[in-house]
């Protein structure tokens, strides 16, 4: 046992997978084993554990992020990004409408998933999103009125006096802080100042019952609620569920370093039951099985969720054809409709040369800044480590006339209205108050801040596939970036207004508006005196990804290729539900973490609920 509550010697949870299964009924067997420990897994097997009467295995392809201090530091999160201990760094496919350029991919590999990684950004996407994903499902259960009590479970806002305005009353008590507990720069709050002078409002809460909009508007702007707790250190969901008092629990079992392999399935009748699951340490390691008497929830995520169905046999019968994998149940949506938050990031020299350039140094001056930061975080969990980067944020409608007057914003004409409701948006803006390349693992030796644009509904969608039959290949992601003509004039449109806003107050004073120095042709200053066409020559050669891949197990009715219903179970195969990212109807208008939050709490209850009513029948 590596930790309390966590076990890396697997005989104590399954048996040598060549071995006839035990005759003890009982010996490793769970009622509900749930395959991956990420933002949604953690949630759903603590809630689980709850219940005395349920016994429940949670498995993770990674360690523990709670020792892990670039993990618990917020502004140190970018440090994991290519640390194969700590995340998988996946490249997609040749993007063909981005220059056919490969993008860089991490996902998480450690309890607490993506939320052990990200950005810290609390935020939950607009309440229209929710009433989409009930119109998809045909559930209204999934509505913003009904599903939106899921985050005031998990969320425990923690007030600041300094931002009196958040309504204490629509906040919930959960295991999950957030408030405006980060460090901000001053860059930050000329952000929120220029877009004001933009016509963007003021917002003192993203995260209200009303959303990301308010009365008579459909833009909002705000210094970002983060899930960073009052003594500087991240919210994750291993810190927030996996606690001493669940990990305590003796119907509580969680396996580290577990790479599952594959589903083990049994028929029942005519239709395929999952009964377990097997799983390794490495590619050179002996195999384990483990079985579950009543659900295998697989929670791996939006690439690995559909991956691990597809090796187990679950999945497009032409993909596993190909593959030679044994057909257990064809199911043609697996691994389709895969959608990503494309993004944008724009460079600017800091005129008062108080960016903290030093979090990714360049010689030996920023060191010394950064020991000093280091020392101040350690020893009284105060300054600029504090930060999450991405300090505040304003989101809005590409069609806002206001945001974007026609006068100014005439030459894209855009044909579809991809938002999920009027008051919806489309875009986002946030600020960093820094600039960096290569997924903050090179900065400049200058002062910089960076202006970044994120589409928020893209209508381009891609696909996750096989490499081989191999449970050690990477997955083949292909996000399909810009394929939607839309997609890039949108971009475009938001690329413009991020140039205009370096152009507004405050903005325009802390940006050096004639720099030219060391540099400088590297600065977007003048971008704004290109053309639309020169812009997405500019959008094709910056886009990266936000980290927010969804859908690629997509709960929707079956005709419409839906691989799970409403209760998260998947079509045509029994005890097997899939509880992630991957079962998002439709991308969020916003950060994924807080509705695989909500997601979590959801399944679990939903589960308990089958549960129930199963052992009542």
């Amino acid at each position: 046992m590596t930790s309390k509550g966590y076990i890396s010697n697997f005989s104590q949870i399954g048996e040598p997978a060549g071995s006839p299964r035990s005759s003890d009924s009982d010996k490793h067997t769970y009622d509900v084993i749930v395959v991956g420990g990420g933002t949604a897994g953690c949630v759903l097997a603590s809630r689980l554990a709850e219940d005395p009467s349920i016994n429940v295995l949670l498995l993770e392809a990674g360690g523990s992020g709670k020792g892990q201090i670039f993990s618990r530091i917020p502004a140190a999160f970018a440090r994991l990004f290519k640390n194969r201990k700590y995340a998988f760094p996946f490249w997609t496919e040749p993007q063909e409408f981005v220059n056919n350029e490969q993008k860089f991919w991490p996902r998480a590999k450690m309890l607490g998933g993506c939320s052990s990684i990200n950005a810290q950004m609390a935020h939950y996407g607009a309440p229209g999103d929710f009433d989409e994903w009930a119109k998809i499902t045909e559930d209204e259960s999934w509505s913003w009125k009904d599903f939106g009590c899921y985050f005031v479970k998990f969320e425990n806002y923690t007030g600041n006096e300094r931002y009196p305005h958040v309504d204490m009353a629509v906040k919930g008590s959960g295991p999950v802080t957030v408030g405006y507990n980060a460090h901000f720069h001053e860059s930050s709050q000329d952000f929120i100042d220029g877009c004001k002078n933009l016509k963007i409002p003021f917002s003192a809460d993203f995260n209200t019952t009303s959303g990301t909009r308010g009365v008579n508007r459909t833009s909002e702007c705000q210094l970002i609620v983060t899930y960073i707790d009052a003594n500087g250190t991240r919210v994750t969901s291993e810190t927030a569920y996996l606690t001493e008092e669940i990990l305590s629990k003796p119907n509580i079992t969680v396996g580290i370093h577990a790479h599952v392999t594959k589903i083990l399935f049994e028929n029942d009748g005519d239709t395929p039951r999952a009964v377990g699951v097997e799983f390794t340490q490495n590619q050179d390691g002996p195999l384990y099985r483990v079985y579950a008497r009543k659900e295998v929830v697989v929670s791996g995520g939006a690439i690995h969720s559909p991956a691990i169905l597809m090796l187990s046999g679950v999945g497009p019968r032409d993909e596993l054809e190909k593959h030679k994998i044994p057909l257990v149940k064809d199911h043609p949506g697996i691994g389709r409709n895969l959608t990503d938050h494309p993004t944008v990031d724009l460079y600017f020299k800091d005129k008062s040369n108080t960016s903290p350039k030093w979090l990714i140094p360049s010689g030996f001056v920023d060191i010394l800044h950064a020991l000093k930061a280091a020392a101040q975080y350690l020893l009284f969990s105060t300054g600029p480590l504090r930060s999450n980067w991405g300090e505040a944020a304003a989101f809005v409608r590409s069609d806002d006339p206001v945001v974007f007057p026609p006068e100014e914003f005439s030459a894209a004409t855009l044909s579809k209205d991809s938002t999920s409701a009027p008051d919806s948006p489309d875009l986002e803006l946030f600020a960093i108050p820094l600039a960096y390349r290569s997924h903050g693992e090179i900065g400049w030796p200058i002062h910089t801040i960076s202006l970044h644009c994120c589409l928020l509904r893209p209508l381009s969608r891609g696909t996750v596939t096989l490499k081989s039959a191999s449970p050690w290949d990477d997955p083949i992601m292909d996000p399909r970036y810009l394929e939607s003509k839309d997609d890039l004039l949108k971009l475009t449109r938001g690329v413009r207004l991020v140039m205009k806003l370096a152009k507004t107050e405050p903005v325009a004073s802390r940006v050096d508006q004639n720099y030219k120095g060391p540099y400088s042709d590297e600065m977007d200053t003048h971008m704004i005196e290109k053309s639309d066409e020169e812009l997405m020559d500019l959008v094709r050669q910056r886009l990266e990804t936000l980290y927010h891949p969804t859908s690629t197990c997509r709960m929707a009715p079956e005709r419409d290729n839906g691989v799970v219903d409403s209760r998260l179970r998947v079509y045509g195969v029994k005890g097997l539900r899939v509880c992630d990212a991957s079962i998002f109807p439709s991308i969020v208008s916003g950060h994924t973490a807080g509705p695989c939050f909500a997601l979590g709490e959801k399944g679990a209850d939903l589960i308990k609920e089958d549960l129930k009513n199963a052992k009542g029948t």
